[in-house]
């Protein structure tokens, strides 16, 4: 019986250190961890002026991830796939504005060459 006795002491040792870690650890983390307003106390005045100038732009970037995100997910494909087919789609729009952009640029160099009569074919 006294062998009983021991295992039961054991267990019930092992149960309340089990206990101790698994709610004391994360309880421990949450005490000695600041708040953001703490971290924000002890920023200089000069990055808490830049921290409150950039924040509605964090946001603002933040929101539209999101918003990408939930998008994304409506797929049936995987989210990692359907965001590098719409930054490949985005990177081909790029281009060809750029491409648009380039020609209409052109296109008004050649306007104002017939305008003051030089001639269409620079190397002449």
């Amino acid at each position: 019986m006294a062998a009983r006795s021991g295992r039961l002491g054991t267990w019930v040792k092992m149960l309340a250190a089990g206990g101790v870690i698994c709610v004391g650890g994360p309880a421990l983390v949450m005490w000695v961890q600041p708040t953001d307003e703490e971290l924000f106390k002890k920023y200089n005045p000069e990055l808490q002026k830049k921290s409150l100038e950039r924040r509605y732009e964090k946001q603002k970037d933040f929101d539209d991830f999101v918003v990408r995100l939930k998008e994304y997910s409506k797929s049936d494909k995987p989210i990692w796939t359907v965001r590098e087919e719409a930054e490949r789609q985005k990177k081909e729009e790029m281009l060809r504005q750029d491409f648009l952009d380039a020609e209409e640029a052109r296109a008004r160099k050649e306007a104002l060459r017939k305008e003051s009569g030089l001639s269409s074919n620079p190397d002449s």
